[in-house]
């Protein structure tokens, strides 16, 4: 087994910081890192950047062969840089999805300080704003329960800055939409408005879950480097998304991630049902978004599969 010779420099200072002679040119940029953690303990594995250059230049994915990469007289060299504080992305999605739990049901129990003191503690008795409190309830218990036990993470940290940015999204959201629609003036919609944004809320949830299950089975939950006798948790392994025989996951027929198409289409609904502003506006933001991270796992589904579905669009049917 022919080993390398990996030189590591401070992407800052350009000083060398070690030499790893013990990896095989089999070996991964993942596991280049795993050396470093061990040479280097204060240094994390999800801390480290990894790259062939010490400015500009793209970070090497953590799947990257050492035998693919230019060497220099016999040599591969290495600039990593510290990306700072890192958390969990199933500690950012808990916190996410948890905090919407208790702010919006504050509204509803219009607790003190939120409206008028005559109103203090007063339930709402509109079977919409009911019905609200329980989409709302349903569709965030889902997420946490899809964060402990469905989803696959394919990169298992994000900087920790991003996470009182992502928090207050969501916190805020909850707090903007729960006090219109728990508002003591609030006026619900006809029933029949409710009752069809109801049943398409629901089927748009059910849908959702489908997709999130159907693309977690694609992946494994570990990914095990027999020559390192090294088990790295999830796995980044990617396969063409294909319907099962869920019908929700039909979707997959025209769009690359149905999991976002279902997502719009649930919030829709429930702007449909409460008739709020707000929800509105958190949908279509949310729709934004969503677009602009479909379109580039589309094009990333492109670049790694040559023979994938030219009729696909990212989102939308036949549209984008």
């Amino acid at each position: 087994m022919t080993l390398a010779e990996i030189e590591i420099y401070d992407c800052r200072t350009l000083r060398m910081m070690l030499v790893l002679r013990s990896l095989p040119l089999t070996a991964t940029i993942l596991d280049v890192k795993f050396e470093i953690t061990r040479k280097k303990p204060g240094f994390a594995v999800e801390s480290q950047s990894l790259r062939l250059q010490s400015t500009g230049g793209k970070n090497l994915s953590d799947e990257c062969q050492l035998d693919t990469l230019p060497k220099i007289d016999g040599r591969i060299q290495l600039y990593v840089k510290d990306l700072g504080p890192q958390i969990q992305w199933k500690t950012v999605f808990l916190l996410e999805y948890i905090g919407p739990l208790i702010v919006y049901p504050m509204f509803f129990f219009r607790l003190p300080l939120i409206y008028e003191y005559q109103y203090v503690n007063q339930i709402p008795t509109s079977w919409v704003v009911r019905l609200a409190l329980g989409c709302w309830t349903l569709h965030y218990v889902k997420r946490v329960c899809e964060t402990l036990y469905v989803h696959r993470f394919s990169h298992s940290t994000m900087p920790l800055r991003n996470l009182f940015k992502n928090c207050a999204y969501y916190w805020g959201f909850a707090a903007f939409v729960g006090f219109h629609v728990n508002h003591p003036f609030y006026t619900e919609p006809k029933a029949a408005i409710a009752l069809i944004g109801l049943v398409g809320f629901l089927l748009a949830e059910l849908g959702n879950y489908s997709i999130h299950a159907a693309l977690s089975n694609l992946r494994p939950a570990w990914a095990l480097n027999l020559t390192l006798e090294i088990c790295h948790a999830g796995s980044k392994e990617r396969k063409i998304p294909m319907p099962t025989e869920n019908p929700f996951t039909l979707l997959f027929n025209l769009v690359s991630v149905p999991n976002y198409t279902y997502e719009i289409i649930a919030w829709f609904c429930f702007s449909m049902m409460t008739q709020c502003l707000p929800a509105l506006l958190f949908t279509i933001l949310g729709a934004i978004q969503m677009t602009i991270w479909a379109c580039a796992k589309q094009k990333a589904y492109k670049r790694e599969f040559p023979h994938y579905p030219a009729e696909r669009k990212a989102i939308i049917p036949f549209l984008i």
